[in-house]
């Protein structure tokens, strides 16, 4: 996985102004709810994240924010049914690094193009990610886990929030660092997938840290290192992948919004506005580092699509390379 610090300023607001997005006006729009579909279940990062912006976001643009949930297939389900949706402005995605730039090299048949069949228009939150395992495996570090893993080539399984998914790839990748197998199960709902962790149906599984401290506090999982180059605030307690042991083996995602392509570029920017005055929000802006996921400010429509394309070209060969499959 690559660096972590190549992104880490990716989530800092920057100073700059953005000339154009805080005046523009489209006076006609919205005039109907506006629909965000989340392409994985409740309970998880992305449903969360997007709970958390969608009553500031109705009270900025003056109509309902309503969150449809329609997981399946990595992300990539949902994410096919805004890129066939009318551009008229009613319709946006939450994605993920998974479903823009990880699912290019993990589908054979990617239903749509991320780069072609949508307009970009903000990023919400950078995503680090960590580790946890099931309290019932009977051990408690990192470097324990390992030698159980080696010792038992592939008898053990791991979760995640589908296949493909930024979870999926982290673990994979920790798997090929360390040179053990394990089996993959793709979960349709995060919940699910936290629910096994707990129950020691699967030996573990790569999120969020925060979402992974409830469990880890109340002895059901164990979070045994996060993948970035420093401790999360989250669980100060948890080292760092460096300090297991695992070198500079780093994991993240992204979240952002996006239209289905050819919406019309005074929407774009007003919705661009509406979501970097939200993330300016103080409230809204303390529950995000709560959460160890910061608000990713001052950010342009071009200058989201730039990254997208950055992030699939620094992402496609190492997708590749791992081998990993989704369908």
């Amino acid at each position: 996985m690559p660096h972590l610090s190549r992104r880490a300023t990716l989530a800092l607001p920057l100073a700059a102004a953005l000339p154009g997005l805080a005046n523009a006006q489209t006076p006609a729009w919205p005039t109907r709810p506006i629909r965000i579909v989340v392409p994985f279940g409740t309970g998880g990062g992305t449903d969360i994240t997007t709970r958390v912006l969608a009553p500031k976001l109705s009270e900025i643009l003056g109509q309902p924010v309503v969150i449809e949930n329609r997981p399946g297939a990595g992300g990539t389900l949902g994410a096919d049914v805004v890129a066939k949706a009318p551009p008229n402005g009613e319709t946006f995605l939450l994605a993920t690094v998974s479903n823009m730039a990880l699912a290019i090299g993990l589908y054979s048949r990617l239903p749509y193009d991320p780069l072609k069949d949508f307009a970009s228009i903000a990023p919400t939150v950078f995503i680090p990610i960590g580790m946890a395992i099931s309290s019932k495996l009977g051990v408690s570090t990192a470097q324990e886990f390992i030698a159980l893993l080696k010792a038992n080539p592939g008898k053990y399984s791991y979760g995640s929030a589908g296949a493909g998914t930024s979870g999926h790839i982290a673990s994979s990748a920790f798997l090929s660092r360390i040179g053990a197998t394990a089996e993959h199960i793709p979960y349709r709902n995060p919940g699910q997938t936290y629910l096994a962790l707990q129950q020691g149906e699967i030996a573990f599984t790569s999120d969020i840290p925060s979402i992974l401290a409830p469990f880890h506090q109340a002895g059901t999982a164990r979070l045994i290192f996060v993948a970035t180059d420093e401790r999360s605030p989250a669980v100060p307690e948890v080292p760092t992948a460096r300090e297991v042991g695992l070198g500079d083996y780093k994991a993240y995602s992204w979240y952002g919004i996006y239209a289905p392509a050819g919406t019309p570029a005074p929407i774009v920017q007003r919705m661009a506005a509406a979501i970097e005055q939200a993330l300016s929000d103080p409230t809204i802006g303390r529950r995000f580092d709560e959460m160890g996921t910061p608000a990713m400010r001052g950010w342009t429509p071009q200058r989201f699509e730039d990254f997208l394309k950055s992030e699939i070209d620094l992402w496609l060969p190492l997708v590749r390379a791992s081998g990993a499959r989704a369908d």
